[in-house]
């Protein structure tokens, strides 16, 4: 782990990033400015909690768009992997390919050696809010991959930003 490794700080600038959606599409996260940002890691696709997660996600997204707020899931899969798995769940929004790791050690949460996987690096369970100045609002990070967020708080953190 680098010196500049170090989860950051609400109020801090949100780590910036540009990553292939499912369409192989670039997102760049400073482009969000002007619009809410939920940014919702997840270990895997094709796996229980994490389909749970972003189902969840899924079936919330108006509130959440109606707060003016975009939700992107990342996971360290492909984008092929991505696409099939939000074709499989009817996802309704982007799901971000971290391929190389950079967005899961910006934001200190990597999952080394997931699931006894020596060498294999996943993102832990976790959710940042980013205003629409681009800083970090609020943040949740799993202390197992098998925990849940809690969706009421992840909504609640999004409309303290409005007004």
């Amino acid at each position: 782990m680098s010196a500049e490794d170090h989860m950051p700080t609400i109020g801090s600038d949100a780590p910036d990033f540009t990553l292939p959606d499912h369409k192989r599409e670039a997102v760049t996260l400073s482009e969000q400015r002007g619009k809410n940002v939920v940014l919702a890691f997840f270990p895997a696709a094709f796996t229980g909690v994490c389909e749970k997660e972003l189902c969840t996600f899924r079936d919330s997204i108006a509130a959440f768009n109606d707060l003016d707020a975009a939700v992107y899931g990342i996971a360290v899969d492909a984008p092929f992997s991505n696409a099939a798995f939000a074709e499989r769940n009817s996802l309704n929004f982007p799901i971000l390919s971290d391929y190389a790791r950079a967005a899961v050690r910006a934001y200190d949460i990597a999952h080394d050696d997931f699931a006894g996987m020596t060498g294999y690096t996943a993102a832990k369970r976790s959710v940042f809010v980013v205003d629409k100045q681009g800083k970090l609002q609020y943040a949740w990070v799993a202390d197992n991959p098998g925990q849940e967020p809690n969706y009421d708080e992840v909504k609640a953190a999004v409309e303290k930003l409005q007004g």
